[in-house]
C-alpha cells in the first residue's frame, strides 16, 4: 500500500517540523511538498475536508513544511504559528550592562593606561555623546583594533573581518529593517552550513536566534571594526531589498489572519514565521530549495506587530 505508506511518512514529518534538520529538509524537497498537496495531506491537524483534498487542484501554499487544503487550513495553521512565536513573550528589558565595563577591560589587559582612560572619561561626561572606545581612538590612546577586539572579549565573540572584493553577502538574508534596527551586517558563509552575523558594537543573540530558525544553518556573531563596519553598513544600504509588507495587527488573531492572507495571495512553495523581539518575520520562499543568501527576487517578506508599537522599546535596547 504505497498510498499509505507515504501518508504515515509525511505525518510524521509533519510533526517534527520545528527541527532545523526537518526545516532544511522541507525545504530542500520541493518534490515531496508538492506529493503532500497531491495526495491530501493538509497540515491542519484540525483539518475536516477528508478525502475531498484529492479533488482540489491545489498544491501551494506551504506552510513551514506543511500543504494546507484551503484558507481556513491556512489561517488555522498560521494561528498556530503565531502563539508558538508569541508564547512567553516578555517586555524587552534594561539595556545589558557588561560586568566589566570597556575602559576597564582595556586597562586591565594593559592596552591603555589610567591617566588616557580618565581623559576619555571626563571628555565623554563633558560632551555627553561619542563611546568611551571612541573617545580612546580619537585621543589617540588606542587604535580601533584594540577596541573591537575588548568588545569582542565583552561579548564571548569573535572580531569578524569582512571578505575582500564583497562588503557583505546579498541583500536577501535580513530585511532592510532589521539591518537598521540591529545594526547587523550579514558577513559571509561557511562551507554553506555556517553564517557569520557582523555587529559594530554588541551583538545581539536575539536577531541570531532568528536568523538561524529562518535560514535553519548555524550562526556565528561576531564584532566586526568601526570603519570597516560602516563602509559596509552604507553599501548594504543601498542594496535592493525584498519585497516587504509592514501589518499592525491589533490582536494575535488578528496576526494570524493577516499573515495567513499574504500567503494565500502570495502562494509559497514554502514559507516561515519566527520572532524577532517586537516583531513577527514571515518569509515566503517563491522558489523550491532554500539557501542562506536567498536572491531577492525569490522571496517576499511580511513584518508584523500585534497591539500598540512602542517606538521606545525596539531592539536597539539590548
Amino acid at each position: 500500500m504505497p498510498f499509505l505508506n507515504f501518508g504515515m511518512a509525511g505525518t510524521a514529518r509533519r510533526v517534527g517540523r520545528d527541527s532545523p534538520e526537518s526545516l532544511l529538509d522541507s525545504y530542500g524537497n520541493s518534490d515531496g511538498i508538492f506529493q503532500l498537496g497531491l495526495t491530501g495531506i493538509c497540515a491542519n491537524p484540525a483539518c475536516r475536508s477528508g478525502w475531498l483534498h484529492l479533488f482540489r487542484n491545489r498544491t501551494r501554499p506551504v506552510l513551514e513544511g506543511g500543504w494546507t487544503c484551503s484558507n481556513a487550513c491556512t489561517e488555522e495553521c498560521m494561528r498556530m504559528a503565531v502563539r508558538r512565536e508569541i508564547g512567553g513573550w516578555a517586555p524587552v528589558q534594561e539595556p545589558y550592562r557588561h560586568r566589566i565595563p570597556l575602559g576597564l577591560l582595556m586597562l586591565e589587559k594593559g592596552w591603555i593606561t589610567a591617566p588616557q582612560l580618565r581623559r576619555a572619561v571626563e571628555a565623554q561626561r563633558k560632551t555627553g555623546n561619542l563611546r568611551i572606545g571612541e573617545w580612546l581612538v580619537r585621543q589617540g590612546a588606542a587604535d580601533e583594533a584594540s577596541v573591537s577586539r575588548a568588545l569582542s572579549m565583552q561579548w564571548a565573540c569573535p572580531v569578524l573581518r569582512l571578505p575582500e572584493g564583497r562588503a557583505t553577502l546579498q541583500a536577501g538574508v535580513i530585511p532592510r529593517l532589521f539591518l537598521e534596527a540591529f545594526k547587523a551586517l550579514p558577513v559571509r558563509t561557511g562551507g554553506g552550513k555556517l553564517l557569520y552575523l557582523g555587529f559594530e558594537e554588541r551583538k545581539d543573540t536575539v536577531l541570531s536566534f532568528a536568523v538561524e530558525k529562518m535560514t535553519g544553518v548555524k550562526v556565528e556573531s561576531g564584532i566586526v571594526p568601526s570603519s570597516d563596519f560602516w563602509n559596509a553598513y552604507a553599501k548594504a544600504l543601498s542594496e535592493v531589498f525584498p519585497p516587504v509588507q509592514f501589518v499592525e495587527a491589533v490582536s494575535e488573531p488578528a496576526a494570524a489572519h493577516a499573515l495567513a492572507r499574504s500567503i494565500e495571495r502570495v502562494q509559497p512553495v514554502n514559507s516561515r514565521l519566527v520572532r524577532v523581539r517586537n516583531w513577527l518575520w514571515l518569509r515566503m520562499f517563491l522558489k523550491p530549495g532554500i539557501s542562506i543568501d536567498p536572491k531577492v527576487a525569490s522571496v517576499r517578506d511580511v513584518i508584523c506587530t500585534i497591539g500598540p508599537f512602542d517606538s521606545s522599546s525596539t531592539p536597539l535596547c539590548r
